[in-house]
């Protein structure tokens, strides 16, 4: 038998702040949508860049409160690492023209980066603030299933401005 997968890691700022609404039958979901930049050279040297749109949706459910998370911490701009998988959807409009969408079904989520404001929900150790189904979770502590969980021993690297990543 073979096995497959569908699984999507982005880190990215948020492009608006998020939309959340009640579902039928009560549950809550966020829609939000993430930027990914790539920056390259072309063959005449000149610096060019691209900007990917993901659309995402987190949702509450019997055992996560991803909706209610994403609603009460995350802010336009912000830096996410969402973890998820591809869905693809159509539906008809009401002018009946078949509409498709592709979509990031959000499982984890991490808010990279400081919090602002320093309200009695941010952390006041600066970590980030992660989110994996059923709460919110400081990585410093390692209390989202070990993610983050490696930079135990080296405190400062969290909050290192200086890296390699090209975005």
């Amino acid at each position: 038998m073979s096995r497959s997968l569908n699984k999507v890691t982005l880190i990215g700022n948020l492009g608006s702040d998020p939309e959340v609404r009640s579902a039928t039958g009560g549950n809550r979901v966020a829609n939000f949508s993430i930027a990914t930049s790539r920056q390259w050279n072309d063959a005449s040297g000149v610096k060019q860049e691209k900007t990917e749109w993901h659309r995402c949706v987190a949702w509450n459910s019997k055992s996560s409160t991803l909706a209610d998370i994403v609603e009460r911490y995350v802010k336009k701009g912000d830096k996410l690492f969402v973890e998820g998988r591809i869905e693809y959807r159509q539906w008809q409009d009401k002018d009946g023209q078949t509409k498709y969408s592709t979509e990031i079904n959000v499982r984890e989520l991490i808010m990279l980066g400081s919090p602002r404001g320093g309200g009695a929900d941010a952390p006041a150790d600066g970590a980030p603030r992660a989110a994996k189904g059923s709460g919110v979770a400081k990585a410093k502590a390692g209390a989202a299933a070990g993610v983050g969980a490696e930079f135990e021993e080296f405190p400062g690297a969290l909050e290192d401005g200086d890296d390699d990543l090209p975005f």
